[in-house]
């Protein structure tokens, strides 16, 4: 239930929808049974046509508050005062505007009930998303983004569903079966106390069929989130699937999943429907023993016995009475499914983000002189990447990073605008801590062109201008121009409202490359990261892209990982990262002069060129 209560926080403020719901749900269900309770002065009418003598006895085994002899009494006083036919047009009447009531306000309580479920929703998947969002970059390195995907998704819509229908259930079908043995009660207070036994062996029974539901509905959600992991793997990697001839391998893997799930699926589901026949049967079951025991007192005819029409309206009640006490039960299996999907969401909102603000963090100005690294230790897990990094980069300087692969130069480069937070040691830049910076402060001062080069599912336009959503035209343009990529925008179909498609894929890797640095051209930071950001482009572009960063460097602070080390030998300190240590530093000649690692990059380099 603690689960249940948390996941129910998220419908707060629940009184603006509670309120009006429990009105409008309590009349509703007034009305409903109202509706039931005037069978019996329908029938009383019909009965007592002839002979004003057969009006009904009021039993002795009923009810002290005889809510239907107030209607004996008002049908008895109307056939004697307007006759039989016009009480009868009077009690239809009646009826119609009792259903008519009913089903406005039932009407109402749903309309309410659905505002409720949207409104959980929206609050529920924004809390999800935005605990996503705020997490630090490693976080997403050990997840399936399918899990995430499914529990975003598919299971934060389960959990909704499942407990605002559990809320409405908690509320409205006790007060319904309440109201049905009240009005039970008034006919007759033996036949109720026998006919009540059903609930109670109901409940049992369907306790027991229910009870598994839970353990399964937990593995169905993490199953379907391994199918969401595998489809986004397969749409992602679809030419490799197809390159090596996996399509089967790929496709047998996905259907196996499948084949589970829905084993598990189709388990669950019979458990679930399995709780309605049982419930209406034994409610069938005790209908009939009810209406022999009803029956048996009717034909007695003695001081005790019901009358007919009394009997008729009980049974009709009674008929209804096992409808709010199978949602009930039901409830209780759609419950186990929503708690499970509950726990898995909330384990994801309650993951908390390595990298925060302290409480009077700073915002940092501006960048005037230097980032510095001191003694910067970082791992992954138990494998250290970096040890006792010590670099200074000062303003308006270029730094290289260069080294063999899985030397840690992209581990470097991701602590600058703080994606990590090293192990030991500090970043400092302009002389704070980074870890008394607000980290939003520190990224505005830089511009970053990863190796990767990842659009979003837009237009060009709207790509370039995504870290300065308010530029103009011409500066997007002249950025374009400067990236080496006005010419190839201008030759697509629309320009630069040519969509680039999922994760740029309409465009060559070249292309992307540029619209990336674009990019970072337009947004004009004072500090530049280039992560191999000529990797992706072809010679002519390459030599092109490649001029008009140097001219872009020439005024700020960059630092730079390069695979060819022909382009940054005229940075002005090239650092030489080797199993995550420096092992040099020094500028191009300095370096070769050494005959060290960076003489020895550069020989294999000349030599394979």
């Amino acid at each position: 239930m603690k689960i249940y209560f948390r996941l129910l926080s998220f419908a707060k403020p629940i009184e603006k929808f509670a309120i009006p719901y429990v009105i409008a749900t309590v009349l509703s269900i007034l009305f409903g049974t109202l509706n039931l309770a005037l069978l019996s002065p329908l029938f009383e009418t019909l009965l007592n046509t002839k002979d004003s003598s057969l009006a009904s006895k009021v039993s002795k085994d009923s009810s002290s508050f005889d809510i239907l002899g107030k209607f004996r009494e008002f049908v008895n006083d109307s056939i004697n005062n307007v006759g039989a036919e016009k009480t009868l047009v009077y009690i239809c009447i009646a009826i119609v505007i009792s259903v008519l009531m009913s089903n406005m306000f039932r009407y109402f309580s749903q309309r309410t009930m659905e505002d409720l479920r949207v409104h959980t929703l929206l609050k529920f998947r924004k809390k999800v998303f935005d605990n996503v969002m705020n997490l630090h970059v490693g976080f997403f390195s050990n997840e399936r983004k399918g899990d995430i995907i499914s529990k975003v998704a598919s299971d934060v819509q389960v959990v909704q569903f499942t407990v605002t229908n559990t809320l409405q259930v908690i509320f409205k079908e006790p007060v319904t079966l309440i109201v049905y043995i009240v009005m039970l009660l008034t006919i007759s207070v033996k036949l109720t106390l026998f006919s009540l036994l059903v609930i109670p062996i109901a409940g049992f029974i369907i306790s027991k069929i229910v009870k598994r539901l839970k353990k399964q509905a937990k593995e169905a959600h993490e199953s379907f989130a391994k199918m969401i992991g595998f489809l986004d793997e397969a749409l992602g990697g679809i030419k490799i699937i197809k390159a090596f001839n996996a399509t089967e391998r790929t496709k047998d893997k996905f259907n196996q999943e499948n084949i589970f799930y829905s084993n598990l699926n189709r388990k669950m589901v019979r458990r679930q429907q399995l709780a309605s026949p049982v419930s209406e049967f034994l409610g069938v079951l005790m209908v009939a023993i009810i209406v022999w025991y009803g029956g048996s007192l009717i034909l007695h005819n003695d001081n005790n016995a019901l009358a007919a029409s009394d009997f008729i309206a009980y049974i009709a009640i009674f008929s209804q009475v096992m409808r709010p006490a199978k949602a009930i039960g039901n409830s209780f299996s759609g419950i186990h499914s929503g708690i499970a999907a509950g726990e898995r969401v909330l384990e994801l909102i309650d993951t908390k983000p390595e990298l925060t603000d302290k409480d009077n963090a700073e915002t940092l100005p501006g960048f005037n002189s230097a980032i510095e690294f001191k003694n910067v230790n970082f791992s992954y897990g138990d494998k250290q990447v970096l040890k006792n990094i010590n670099i200074k980069v000062e303003k308006g300087k270029t730094v290289a990073l260069v080294g063999p692969s899985g030397g840690g130069k992209s581990t470097l480069m991701d602590l600058i605008p703080r994606f990590h937070d090293p192990k030991s040691g500090s970043i400092s830049i302009d002389g704070f801590n980074y870890t008394d910076l607000k980290v939003e402060s520190i990224r505005a001062q830089m511009g970053i062109v990863n190796q990767e080069s990842f659009l979003f599912n837009d237009t060009i336009y709207a790509n370039i201008a995504y870290g300065k959503p308010e530029a103009t035209e011409e500066e997007v343009i002249n950025a374009a121009k400067i990236a080496n990529a006005h010419e190839f925008i201008v030759n697509t179909e629309e320009g630069y409202e040519t969509n680039v498609g999922d994760r740029g894929n309409k465009l060559s890797g070249g292309q992307r490359q540029r619209v990336c640095i674009a990019r970072a051209v337009l947004a004009n930071p004072p500090i530049m990261l280039l992560d191999e950001a000529t990797s992706a482009l072809d010679t002519e572009s390459e030599k092109l892209v490649q001029n008009a960063l140097n001219n872009l460097m020439q005024n700020r602070t960059s630092i730079v990982i390069a695979h060819r080390l022909s382009t940054i030998q005229h940075a002005d300190k090239i650092v030489v990262i080797d199993k995550g240590e420096v092992a040099e530093e020094g500028s191009h000649g300095e370096l070769l002069a050494k005959k060290g690692l960076y003489y020895r990059l550069i020989d294999m380099q000349t030599f394979n060129d």
